[in-house]
């Protein structure tokens, strides 16, 4: 790991590797915290329990106080605070690994819940001690995302936190694991911890009221605690049954160690949640968990909003799709009766299957119904909440009901509010470069159409550029009609006299004489997916903004003719919660008059934030199958916000990481810009040769299209 340069300050004399008095260190804290320090509040008793540290380790607090005051000043003191502690126990890599999770549990849920991350320094430390063995959550989240989705039951997204926990919907895991002195062990244990939440929901732990259960005692943490000991016991069981080869390496984990005599009977198949808690009774005064490798927690509350809000968006979207159901019965024929009379009946067996799979038989006025794979998975996902679908919830809707697809009445404008955003948002990782890490979910990105422009926009602009649009469809026609000529082939139009001449010397040289002596003629196809992502910040206001559009139209008139797949996106934004990309022409769509009118609608919104975007568009050019990707951006200057500290260093090292991660996932990225500051940034964010500067605004409309011709051919 390459740590932070020392702390720099001109009033410090301290020779280098001399470690600072506790006076100096004191100042260097006052200067950065002077936002939540007072008379009554000082850092004098922090500076007092950094001095006696090695000058490396008060170069790396110090260090880490301005990045994090930067984002919070409170943080940044709870973090001196709790610094000297952890430091004695964490390595440098573990206690980066300790700020970036307290700093992204900030992010996600406030400053209390971070700061206790900062507090809590032991516990991480005994799950993620320095070692070369360990594994981070970041290392393999791809792994294990795949390692879910074969799992049954419903999909489960993954993030990490301070604590191993799910809220039914999310597996949070630790980020950093380095229990053990081997790798793949340490990966073994974020396998297991996966596994033993996924089967929280899966197998019915929050089937009942946890914390009300708990509550009910004198220490409701403790005896929180021993019920998730509890359930564990009870989902290893359930995990064995199921995924028997994984249920080996838990075993080989835990040892020699067995459970108490008094909860056995957990192991058994018919065992339930409320099983455990009536043991909780019975080992509460006399029993204390024994520490386990793999140790997940509970969190009830978390768990109990969550599935509310599911299950009340899942009661409506299946009577929708019950209502649906009987809609096509009845228009095929199949059924008909009048609706007030009709009626959807479930019966269930009376055992689930090995994997806990509930089976079924759906109804319909007693006539068996197959049902589609939507309300298939809707009966799965309600069955484990519930273990059975209350017959109010098969009662059919009709055309009048939900649909969670089409959000009723709500302006775009709120999509930060309630849960709008779960519908009406996208949600995107930023790069925090002083961090070294991402900010998980930072940005909120909504896909807007542009308002359509003057229906005369195209008309005059190709009228306008006559001559220059006539020479760009014959250069593109050129391109379009451009034949390769393949050498040494069996069959062919003309004879290959190099292919000839080589093989007469073979001849003579004793060797067998070839059959590919021809040449052929093969068209070209060109397999192109391009992205054209188009600056409409409030800088291109004016002279650029027309420009923009002129060349669009320029460019799009050339693409017809040469048959290319392409796209256009503009893209603005107004800090993090309110990046806006907009939709001017999708791959799938036509270059007709609603795409002209488009172009023409184009108008400058607000600030530059291009990582998000970059992001966004990335996944969507992905989404396309070609041999070749092409993501093209047209901008007027450098990665900008007006909060959010975007504007910048971070605005642009968050940029680059956007362009690196499109470039891994084999997008090439280019930029057109009319920005005479260009040479300082761009070669950093996009490459020495993966950009081009058009000096004069007036030849951007021509460029444009000489530019992609070369590009890609």
């Amino acid at each position: 790991m390459n740590l932070p340069p020392p702390c720099s300050d001109p009033r410090l004399t301290v020779a280098a590797g001399e470690p600072r008095t506790a006076d100096e260190v004191e100042s260097a804290l006052d200067e950065q915290l002077d936002a939540v320090l007072s008379t009554r509040r000082t850092v004098t008793r922090i500076a007092a329990a950094l001095a006696p540290l090695t000058r490396h380790e008060q170069d790396f607090v110090l260090h880490w106080v301005a990045v994090i005051a930067r984002t919070n000043p409170e943080m940044a003191f709870q973090f001196a605070a709790a610094a000297p502690q952890a430091l004695a126990t964490l390595d440098s890599a573990a206690a980066e690994a300790w700020i970036i999770q307290a700093m992204d549990t900030y992010d996600r849920e406030g400053l209390y819940l971070g700061s206790q991350v900062f507090k809590r320094s032991t516990e991480f430390a005994q799950l993620a001690g320095a070692s070369t063995a360990a594994v981070t959550f970041e290392d393999v989240v791809h792994v294990l995302q795949l390692f879910v989705c074969g799992l049954s039951g419903r999909r489960m997204k993954l993030d990490a936190a301070a604590q191993a926990y799910t809220d039914t919907e999310t597996l949070f895991l630790p980020p950093r694991i380095a229990l053990s002195p081997d790798k793949n062990t340490n990966f073994l244990i974020y396998k297991i911890i996966l596994t033993l939440l996924w089967a929280q929901s899966r197998f019915g732990t929050f089937n009942a009221d946890l914390q009300t259960a708990c509550d009910a005692y004198t220490d409701p943490q403790r005896a929180l605690e021993l019920l998730n000991y509890l359930e564990t016991l009870r989902l290893e069981a359930c995990v064995a049954r199921a995924l028997p080869g994984l249920a080996r390496e838990m075993t080989q984990l835990r040892g020699d160690e067995q459970p108490d005599p008094r909860c056995l009977p957990l192991r058994a198949p018919t065992a339930t949640v409320h099983d455990s808690i009536s043991m909780l009774a019975g080992l509460y005064t006399d029993f204390t968990p024994p520490p386990c490798s793999y140790a997940t927690t509970l969190q009830p509350l978390h768990a109990a909003a969550t599935r509310r809000a599911r299950l009340a968006d899942e009661k409506n979207e299946l009577q929708a799709a019950l209502g649906r159901l009987l809609e096509e019965k009845e228009a095929s024929g199949d059924h008909v009766s009048a609706r007030p009379t009709s009626r959807f009946s479930l019966k269930l067996a009376a055992a689930p299957d090995q994997e806990g799979n509930a089976q079924y038989e759906l109804s319909l006025d007693a006539e068996p119904v197959t049902p589609p794979e939507n309300i298939k998975q809707l009966f799965d996902s309600i069955l484990q909440d519930l273990g059975e679908i209350p017959d109010d919830y098969l009662v059919a809707t009709g055309a009048g009901g939900y649909r969670k697809s089409k959000p009723v009445e709500q302006d775009p404008a709120d999509v930060w509010k309630g849960v709008y955003h779960e519908e009406g948002a996208f949600f995107y990782n930023e790069w925090d470069h002083k961090r070294r890490h991402y900010r998980k979910n930072w940005c909120v990105l909504r896909e807007l159409d542009v308002h359509p422009g003057s229906a005369g926009f195209t008309e005059l602009t190709l009228k306008k550029y006559a001559p220059q649009v006539a020479q760009l469809k014959r250069t593109f026609e050129l391109m379009r009609g451009e034949d390769r000529l393949l050498r040494r082939q069996q069959n062919g139009d003309d004879i290959d006299f190099d292919a000839v001449i080589a093989a007469y010397a073979d001849m003579k040289s004793g060797m067998e004489l070839t059959d590919r002596l021809l040449v052929k003629r093969h068209k070209s196809e060109r397999d192109l997916a391009v992205m054209f992502m188009v600056d409409m910040s409030g800088s291109t206001k004016g002279w650029i903004n027309d420009a923009e559009r002129e060349a669009l139209v320029m460019l799009c008139q050339a693409l017809e003719v040469l048959g290319d797949r392409y796209a256009i996106y503009g893209f603005s934004g107004l800090t993090r919660k309110r990046c806006e990309i907009y939709r001017v022409k999708r791959f799938d769509e036509p270059y007709a008059d609603m795409v002209k009118n488009r172009i023409a609608g184009i108008q400058p919104q607000d600030y530059t934030r291009m990582g998000v975007a970059i992001r966004h568009l990335t996944t969507l050019l992905n989404q396309v199958e070609a041999r070749t990707k092409l993501l093209i951006t047209l901008s007027d200057g450098k990665p900008d916000d007006y909060s959010d500290n975007y504007r910048g260093e971070y605005g642009i090292e968050d940029t680059r990481r956007a362009l690196i991660e499109a470039h891994r996932s084999g997008i090439k990225p280019f930029c057109i810009t009319i920005d005479h500051e260009a040479r300082e940034y761009l070669p950093h964010m996009y490459g020495p040769v993966n950009w081009t500067l058009v000096d004069d605004v007036a030849r951007l409309p021509l460029k444009v299209a000489d530019i992609y011709r070369r590009l890609t051919t």
